[in-house]
This record gives structure tokens, sequence and C-alpha cells, in this order.
């Protein structure tokens, strides 16, 4: 299981790569710097949250996980 701090870790490296995704798509569509960033920042906002706590409920969850044995027994 993730720990807080690195799912907040993922979070941010993540939205940093998909706010210049968001923002270059926007540009490139319309040719408007500042519509464009205005649109990435607003798609960073809300996705960071969203994607935190999509991230800390999926760790909730055991689908495909192997557990883990211990390396010896007692």
């Amino acid at each position: 299981m993730d720990t807080n701090q690195r799912s907040l870790a993922k979070a941010l490296s993540w939205r940093f790569l998909a706010t210049l995704i968001t923002t270059g798509i926007v540009f490139v569509l319309t040719g408007k710097g500042e519509f464009a960033a205005t649109i990435g920042i607003a798609d960073t906002i809300f996705k960071f949250f969203i994607y935190f706590g999509h991230e800390r409920l999926w760790n909730r969850i055991p689908y495909g996980r192997k557990k883990q044995e211990p390396e010896y027994y007692i």
C-alpha cells in the first residue's frame, strides 16, 4: 500500500505533465496562450484532487494484488 506522501507525489508529478499536455492542445486548437493557460490551471486544480482520491480509493481495493508471503515463518 502506498503512503499518503507517495500518492501526493505521484499526483503532483502526473498533474504537471498532464497540465502541459492540456495547455498545449488548447493552444494548438485556439492559438490563444492566455486562454490555454486558464484551461490548463482549471484542469489541474480539479483533476489533482480527483486523482488523489482515486489513488487512495484503489489502495483499499485488493483486486489485482498478489498476497506477499513472509520471508520466513516462526
